[in-house]
């Protein structure tokens, strides 16, 4: 499993670094993306602190760790400049949390982040056939995600990715120890949202290429 994005207690998540790695580690994972809640207000408490240790707990454990952030409820107006400080920071692994249905995010977050130097745009909710091409365009990952709540819109992400030439990946969102999926539940939940094994796979594929890209 390639997982690009989890939460830390650097934001709401349960776990500290180590600890998510090493269960990473034992769940089977190759690479883990840690991208905590951020904004303009807090990049600099988050960002240099994952990457202190990003390659040094990859070692301990065996994976690959990349420090990253998921800029979160951002002013839409506000997302390239946070992105670009993310970059600035060190940030190898940029998300944007998109419009979900689950809450509140402002409308214009998704066609914002899909113009902006991010990789990954999460959970991008009833997303629309123009901002799906744009993602195309740019090379920016759509999110199949494993996560309650933002996975209600999976099948129509999934839908739109296919038929606009988008590409995907398949994230948890993990805040807590059980939401770390292993590789089998993951692929049931893309075949689910109406992907084939090879369409599964070739989210992996997506994956790992961009983990090769940013190290």
């Amino acid at each position: 499993m390639i997982d690009l994005h989890t939460h830390t207690i650097y934001s709401d998540g349960e776990l500290i670094p180590a600890e998510l790695t090493r269960r990473a580690a034992v769940a089977g994972y190759r690479a883990i993306g840690i991208t905590d809640h951020g904004d303009l207000s807090n990049l600099d408490l988050i960002i240099p602190r994952i990457v202190k240790v990003a390659d040094d707990l990859g070692r301990g454990w065996g994976l690959t760790v990349l420090p990253g952030i998921e800029l979160t409820h951002i002013p839409p107006a506000m997302i390239a400049d946070a992105a670009v400080e993310a970059r600035r920071l060190g940030a190898r692994i940029v998300i944007v949390h998109g419009e979900t249905i689950a809450e509140p995010v402002a409308p214009g977050t998704n066609k914002a982040a899909l113009e902006a130097d991010i990789d990954i745009l999460a959970h991008p909710g009833l997303i629309t056939p123009e901002e799906v091409a744009r993602a195309a365009e740019r090379g920016i990952l759509l999110e199949i995600t494993t996560r309650k709540g933002h996975s209600l819109t999976n099948g129509h992400v999934a839908r739109m990715a296919l038929a606009h030439g988008a590409k995907l990946t398949v994230n948890t969102d993990s805040h807590s120890p059980g939401d770390l999926t292993p590789l089998p539940m993951a692929r049931l939940i893309a075949m689910g949202a109406g992907l084939s094994d090879e369409q599964f796979e070739q989210c992996l594929r997506n994956a790992e290429e961009l983990v090769k890209r940013v190290l």
